[in-house]
């Protein structure tokens, strides 16, 4: 059943109350960011996006909408997947040893307040790649376990989303402790639970039971936000064997000539999850840490083994992106690595557009079929 909010702040307050540190979306140095909400009202209202390849701004709105706006240049891996953990430190002893020390990692217990339909689905592909093989992040699960989800169904997709054609979105289907979706000009919410957590926190807060028309338009809406994505992935569901047949395609020479290899895509993405460790040590040599940080498949080092570096060219590492992401992904965690959030395409600094580059693949395998 449906019920109906009158606004966030109390929902806000309650999630505080409970010990909550709140992340949510807010407008800052000209982007939709998040960040930590010290009240409800550092939503965004009346901020929307203009999105393209290798653009993206912000603009005043007609409305005073908390969520009118798409993804930013933030998923909400960096909260789960921190781009840099230290792992120890170790500190010479008196006697000529070295004595080590694990570092603590004491999370916060974190609430999300707005996480598109898009980046549940990534939360929870990176659910099975931390938590699901034999070697499971216990920091990172440290981290998930104690977050509570308040998802917010997409009612504005932007130029660059193509979450409808991967089946992402526009609306939350599952993940979500709260599943919010604005009715924009009213300042009202139709709320969803998707938990027993969802509903305990939802019996602290005033609420009432959502009428058939509000119900009605607000999903409405969102149903409607489908048919205006700006994108759209030619055939998702064939992508694992067009990229396995396509490792030779001319194509990719094409890509290799605009691709920078700054691995801007995979640093927004919200799903890719590669990390490196490194060492470093004071002048002095008597105290060295180790850390564990993000790291990209356009790194030439990435792929570097005694003989050196496997993938030299920027071909064959955007290649190996590609393949991975959207085909050889299916055969290590079974789904697709792109839930359509489209940030790649807005922070590629060329304006590299992956469903254009699959769409030219396809083209050229038919092609050579003809």
């Amino acid at each position: 059943m449906p019920w109906i909010l009158d606004g966030l702040a109390d929902l806000h307050r309650a999630l505080r109350a409970d010990g909550y540190t709140v992340i949510g979306p807010t407008h800052r140095d000209g982007a939709i960011v998040l960040a930590e909400l010290a009240s409800a009202d550092d939503l965004p209202y009346g901020w929307g996006v203009t999105l393209e390849p290798g653009g993206y701004r912000t603009r005043r709105r007609d409305d005073d909408a908390a969520f009118a706006h798409s993804a930013g240049p933030q998923s909400w891996k960096p909260f789960l997947h921190p781009p840099r953990v230290k792992l120890w430190e170790g500190r010479r002893t008196g006697d000529g040893g070295f004595s080590i020390q694990e570092a603590e990692d004491t999370p916060p217990r974190y609430a999300f307040l707005g996480v598109r339909p898009c980046d549940l689905r990534a939360i929870g592909v990176l659910d099975h790649v931390m938590t699901g093989g034999a070697h499971p992040d216990e920091a990172y699960g440290a981290r998930r376990t104690g977050a509570f989800i308040i998802a917010v169904n997409c009612t504005e997709p932007g130029e660059t989303c193509f979450c409808a054609s991967m089946g992402t979105g526009p609306r939350a289907d599952a993940g979500y402790d709260l599943a919010l979706t604005e009715v924009i000009g009213e300042g009202r919410f139709l709320v969803e639970v998707g938990t027993s957590a969802g509903t305990a926190m939802l019996e602290r807060i005033p609420h009432e039971e959502a009428d058939e028309t509000t119900t009605e338009r607000a999903l409405a809406e969102v149903a409607a936000a489908a048919d205006r994505m700006g994108r759209q992935m030619p055939e998702p569901e064939g992508l694992r064997d067009l990229l396995a047949g396509s490792l030779d395609a001319a194509r990719w020479d094409d890509v290799a000539s605009r691709c920078l290899t700054c691995g801007n895509c995979t640093m927004v993405c919200p799903t890719c999850f590669c990390t490196t460790v490194e060492d470093v040590t004071d002048l002095t040599g008597e105290h060295a840490e180790r850390w564990q940080r993000w790291d990209s498949c356009f790194d030439l080092d990435f792929s570097h083994l005694p003989g050196g570096s496997v993938r030299t060219s920027g071909k064959s590492r955007y290649r190996q992106w590609l393949t991975h992401k959207l085909g050889t992904w299916h055969d290590q965690f079974g789904s697709s690595g792109c839930v359509g959030c489209g940030r790649c395409i807005v922070w590629c600094p060329v304006g590299i557009d992956l469903t254009e580059e699959v769409a030219a693949l396809r083209e050229e395998r038919e092609e050579r079929r003809d």
